[in-house]
């Protein structure tokens, strides 16, 4: 049995669909019913919020980066959800040039598990011309199935009614309209939202989303437009997870290394690894006990001070990479190097683990899928294995050092960006994030 699902996407990225996907879920929750949500593509920070509401797991679906065994594998973790919301990523078309069905776009999932679209409409600069929009949209891909609009930022009840008139006439209904509100906007910093662990009044906020939506929206007409998810991959392998690094892997867990992915550790653990949390911002070392470490990305540019202090983190994992692996990801593979310069032009000392430098005073984003061939057996599997990710980040290396490369990259598109990352003995590190051993 799986749950009946539907997808939250808009036409662009800034429509409004997080807050919206709260809304709906939390107000769905008051309603006794079991939620669940996932994410479509490579995110980090609304998954944490989805996760505040339903007091569930979360798990990220990414058409590009993940075999379809895999993406069934983990949407089949939701069988106990009576509803599905999976939140969309930037336009529903939008994605990586390649093959349909794997470009991570929104539209993939929708095609792949045959769920119907609910549509957010940002119409703060629109009226009628929005049912151009919605017409355009519902007939670019047979495969995709809008069943619905919500109206996001509307100036008045007669610019609702005028928008929702002329989308009714295309022949499609509109669930519901949320008006122009300030201060309904999450909180944002260089990579996006502020952590949900970070925002103080979460709970007030997801208590007014629930009493917004249940005003604003038609919650009987949503619930009831969503569709059995239709799993094509094979449901019971093992495709696309990653090994774990170690039999006991030392993880560092706090407000400056949090950007891990849920499939990753639960594919860890699913092959026997234990996990041992770790916090470097208290200035812990990592376990005795772990035979691996593993530092995920994060903040530690907003951090910096507070990591270049902590000498019992530093002690203790040039100790540990003595005679174990250590890994970090783009967070972590900074604090792995030299230094990093802070926002202020401030340079802060880091492991030293590594010959690598690093600056967040010379920002230049980074962003996009990576396919990685590994240069040699590691904590990410064997020599010349391809592991598929991203990029994202706006840290620049001021130095390269002299390690040996971790990997080769290239983009969505094939293209090769060259070697990547650095290898010194145990240590090894990267800014690029590991989603999926390749299996597409």
């Amino acid at each position: 049995m799986t749950a009946r699902g539907l997808i939250i996407a808009a036409p662009q990225s800034g429509a409004g669909k997080t807050t919206i996907t709260l809304g709906i879920l939390a107000a769905l929750k008051r309603r006794s019913i079991a939620v669940g949500a996932a994410k479509a593509g490579p995110d980090y920070i609304d998954p944490a919020f989805h996760a505040a509401v339903t007091g569930a797991p979360v798990v990220n679906l990414d058409s590009w980066a993940m075999p379809d065994g895999l993406l069934d594998v983990l949407a089949a973790r939701t069988a106990a959800a009576d509803i599905l919301i999976v939140e969309g990523v930037m336009g529903l078309f939008d994605g990586a040039p390649g093959e349909a069905g794997h470009r991570g776009a929104t539209a993939d999932l929708a095609a792949h598990f045959d769920l119907p679209v609910v549509l957010v409409l940002d119409v703060a600069r629109l009226a009628q011309s929005a049912a151009a929009v919605v017409r355009g949209f519902a007939t670019h891909d047979p495969a995709v199935k809008i069943v619905g609009v919500i109206l996001n930022r509307t100036a008045s009840e007669r610019h609702r009614d005028l928008i929702a008139e002329a989308i009714g006439t295309v022949g499609f209904p509109v669930f519901g309209a949320l008006p122009r509100d300030a201060t309904l906007a999450l909180p944002e910093r260089h990579l996006g939202l502020v952590q949900a662990a970070e925002y103080i009044n979460l709970p007030a906020l997801i208590d007014r989303l629930a009493v917004l939506a249940e005003r604003q929206l038609d919650l009987d007409a949503i619930a009831a437009a969503a569709a059995p998810l239709t799993l094509r991959g094979a449901r019971n392998n093992d495709s696309g997870f990653i090994p774990p690094p170690g039999q006991r892997v030392a993880l560092a867990q706090d407000r400056a290394f949090s950007f891990v992915y849920p499939h990753v550790v639960e594919g860890w653990r699913n092959a026997g690894a234990e996990i041992i949390p770790f916090s470097p911002l208290a200035d812990e070392a990592p376990p005795e006990r772990a035979d691996a470490c593993w530092l995920p990305g994060g903040y530690p540019e907003l951090h910096a001070a507070s990591l270049a202090a902590a000498q019992r983190l530093a002690e203790g994992l040039r100790r540990f990479a003595q005679t174990r692996p250590v890994h970090g990801e783009c967070g972590g593979y900074m604090v792995l190097g030299e230094t990093i310069e802070d926002a202020d032009g401030h340079c802060h000392p880091m492991a030293g683990l590594l010959g690598h430098s690093t600056s967040f005073a010379k920002r230049k984003l980074h962003l996009g899928y990576r396919a990685a061939r590994l240069l040699s057996d590691g904590v990410l599997g064997t020599k010349g294995a391809l592991v598929r990710g991203h990029e994202f980040h706006y840290a620049s290396l001021v130095s390269r050092g002299d390690d040996d490369a971790f990997a080769e990259l290239s983009d969505s598109s094939g293209r090769a960006l060259g070697p990547s990352g650095g290898r010194r003995g145990r240590v090894t590190g990267t800014f690029f994030h590991a989603i999926a051993a390749d299996g597409i």
